[in-house]
């Protein structure tokens, strides 16, 4: 086969790369059996059959370029070196996160049925006003303690309800930041796109190696990281969607900034806000399964267990009442966002 022995040779770096090729680590069974067959068969061959040049093949023609598995082995020691430094900036800011999830769970969980249903039951009464939406939540929640989910379902739900308001309190404020702020939104938005198409499972790799395996803050930070995006987006579309003309006639009533942003802006872009707010609730919930593989409680523990243990009606119950919670949740944030519409055209 033909390799790049010819390049490094022609461009005047054989002896750089003969000196940096003496690692005095063990050898490769791809370099030894290089090594046993001869230097010949990679001499030879036709141009067609050039291999990729990618690290390990040109590390085979020059020792000193590293291989991949250097490249990965340097990025772990770098994480690792800097993991402890991280820690000590990081676990105080994450702490509260932990007590929020902890308290929330606990006192979800530890509230009697009979007091805990009608509290939920009145606060979508409040957020939806629909009779039927009410009527809606009463029988999925009903359903799941049925079946002896409701101790899982209070623990999903409270860990959405936590995370979904984290979601909020930061994300909003960033929307707006970028909305007024075209060079913030230029810098913002290629994290955010990151972010948007990272795989789930990526998320748990750094957070892993940074906290402890047994605190909330682990499974919280990843779902915040994975459903905060659709509401920064929103916001800033929101508020960069409002008319230049109402914008104008503020100007021309004098209002300042903050009055604008807060009296015209926000109100006026607040149904696309409400609809990041769904989907950062819906993409929220879809993380509370994965996020069960780092001791996340709830209905995703259960869906875990179908897996591992092969119990399929488990896994297909527990399924279900993540369907059911999401759609719950969705007619809920909808009834918010279509009272929030009648409101605009009656006005």
């Amino acid at each position: 086969m033909a390799s790049y022995d010819g390049v490094f040779t022609a461009l005047g770096l054989r002896d750089w790369c003969d000196g940096g090729g003496s690692s005095g680590g063990p050898m490769s069974m791809a370099d030894l059996l290089a090594k046993t067959q001869g230097g010949a068969a990679q001499s030879g061959g036709a141009w067609w059959d050039l291999p990729l040049p990618s690290l390990n093949n040109l590390h085979e023609a020059c020792g000193a370029i590293w291989q991949t598995r250097d490249l990965t082995l340097g990025l772990e020691r770098g994480f690792l070196s800097a993991r402890d430094a991280l820690r000590v900036v990081l676990d105080p800011m994450t702490q509260p996160l932990s007590w929020m999830l902890r308290e929330t769970i606990w006192l979800m969980t530890a509230t009697p049925w009979f007091i805990m249903l009608p509290v939920l039951l009145l606060l979508t009464w409040l957020v939806s006003r629909s009779a039927s939406v009410v009527l809606l939540v009463a029988a999925s929640l009903g359903l799941l303690a049925f079946v002896d989910h409701y101790t899982e379902a209070m623990q999903t739900l409270a860990i959405i309800f936590v995370c979904a308001f984290i979601c909020v309190l930061f994300g909003v404020p960033i929307g707006i930041a970028m909305s007024r702020s075209d060079t913030l939104q230029r810098i913002v938005t290629p994290i955010l796109d990151m972010l948007q198409t990272l795989p789930a499972f990526v998320y748990l790799i750094p957070l892993i190696f940074l906290f402890s395996v047994t605190e909330p803050k682990l499974y919280g930070i990843a779902i915040i990281l994975y459903a905060i995006v659709p509401v920064i987006r929103l916001t800033d579309l929101g508020i960069r969607l409002v008319d230049r003309d109402v914008i104008e006639a503020a100007d021309a009533f004098g209002m300042s900034r903050w009055q604008k942003l807060f009296g015209v802006q926000i109100p006026l872009a607040l149904p696309n806000i409400m609809a990041g707010i769904n989907q950062t609730i819906m993409m929220s919930l879809a993380m509370v399964v994965i996020a069960s593989l780092v001791s996340a409680p709830g209905l995703g523990v259960l869906v875990l267990r179908g897996i591992r243990n092969l119990e399929l009606g488990v896994g297909l119950i527990a399924g279900f009442g993540i369907v059911l919670l999401a759609i719950v949740l969705d007619r809920v944030t909808k009834s918010a966002l279509n009272r929030i519409d009648a409101s605009k055209s009656r006005h």
